[in-house]
Order: structure tokens, then C-alpha cells, then sequence
């Protein structure tokens, strides 16, 4: 993984409008077509884990790979994570916080660098969050994760806040990564099915000049939003 120093698009731009990325999960056409034909699994429940920040960074928003205003981004293959929030009959849960952490290129989490003091990427956000509007659409650009001791298969924390109701978690990993059957709490998320809900191609965006990465994941809960 390289520092990406020629970014072609910049925190202001991803923030005000959409990217390429973020385009393909949002847009009505062949997404929304693809949605309608796809069987609607309710997505697993994982757990929290024990690295929700203790204290949220006053950069939280949907950019994780620029903090404030830096001209220097975090280390790691860029990526493009979005994707809609879905009730159990496939409508669109509006006004709900998206938040998701991960560690960075180093495999060290947010909730972690007070402890550890060095080797973490100051350049890295650490966590973020977005609120659903009326389509249930959310999106982040952060790194590809990567493993970390205790846990072999790479992965993002999603943590889900909507209003009425307890927090609800889950992790997104990444498919065909060799660690996942490994890992003991990918392997407890149930049957293939199951797994199958949180676990997604980190595909390569075409035409990207910087070898970004989109990962589609579509978060289906096991309730009917109000209407």
C-alpha cells in the first residue's frame, strides 16, 4: 500500500458531491434494477468489539482518509464504502447516523493511539458517520482494511443508530479473503447465508488514476421503519 499524494479528488469535492463511487450506489438505473431482483436477506448482527472510540474525534464526518483540512491523506488503498439502508420489507430507513470505525494501515484503531503513543497514522480520521436521507443512502471513503493481531479477517465496524431504537452493529469483511474462515468471529456469524450478508468484492473503481476501491453493502434490519 502506497501514500496516496495525486488525489484526484479532494476532501471538499468528496464532501459537496458525488464521486464516481459513490454515483454507483446511489443512482437510480441498473442499481436500483439489481436491488429489485435480489433476494432481501436481513444482514447479520455482529458485534460491537471493544474499540468504539471512547472519544469521538472532532473530524467525524464521511471522509476518513483527510482529517480537517490536511493536504496529507492516510496510507492505505483508497476506498469507496456505501451502499443503502434497508427495512425488513426492502424501504428505505431515513434519518439514521451510519457510523463505522477500523484500524488503520498500521492495524491500530482510534480508541487505541493513547495508549500506543507511536506508529498510528495521524492522518488517518478513524472513524466517521452519515445520516440517511430519504432514499437510505449512505457513503464513506476510507482505506480497504487490513487485519490485525486477534483478528485475521480484515474489517469495518458499522454501527447503526435510528431513533427509537437501540444501537444495532455489524462488521463488513472483505470476499475472498483468505483469513476469513479463520477468524473466529467471522466463523461465528452463523450459517454461509449469514456470512454472505456482510461480506462483499472490494472491487476496483474503472478509470480510477489512483487505484481506488468500491465496495457495495446494502444493510438490511429485521424491522418496518415507521412511514
Amino acid at each position: 500500500m502506497t501514500q496516496n499524494t495525486d488525489r484526484t479528488i479532494t476532501r471538499r469535492d468528496f464532501l459537496r458531491s458525488a464521486s464516481v463511487a459513490a454515483g454507483f450506489f446511489v443512482v437510480p438505473g441498473a442499481f436500483a434494477e439489481e436491488l429489485m431482483r435480489a433476494t432481501l436477506n436481513r444482514t447479520a448482527w455482529v458485534t460491537e468489539g471493544p474499540f468504539y472510540p471512547d472519544k469521538l474525534p472532532l473530524d467525524s464526518d464521511n471522509d476518513l482518509i483527510i482529517v480537517n483540512d490536511s493536504v496529507t491523506p492516510a496510507v492505505g488503498e483508497i476506498t469507496h464504502v456505501g451502499g443503502r439502508l434497508l427495512d425488513a420489507r426492502g424501504d428505505p430507513i431515513k434519518n439514521a447516523m451510519v457510523e463505522i470505525w477500523q484500524v488503520d494501515h498500521n492495524a491500530i484503531y482510534l480508541a487505541e493511539r493513547d495508549s500506543k503513543r507511536t506508529g498510528f497514522d495521524p492522518n488517518f480520521q478513524g472513524f466517521g458517520r452519515f445520516q440517511t436521507g430519504w432514499s437510505g443512502a449512505y457513503r464513506f471513503r476510507t482505506i480497504k482494511p487490513v487485519p490485525y493481531p486477534g483478528r485475521l479477517a480484515p474489517h469495518i465496524h458499522f454501527k447503526i443508530k435510528t431513533p427509537g431504537r437501540d444501537p444495532w452493529t455489524t462488521q463488513l469483511y472483505i470476499k475472498g479473503y483468505p483469513g476469513n474462515q479463520r477468524d473466529g468471529i467471522y466463523r461465528g456469524i452463523g450459517n454461509a447465508e449469514a456470512q454472505e450478508s456482510v461480506t462483499v468484492d472490494f472491487a476496483p473503481i474503472k478509470d480510477s488514476r489512483i487505484g481506488e476501491l468500491a465496495a457495495k453493502f446494502d444493510i438490511v434490519l429485521g424491522f418496518t421503519a415507521e412511514t
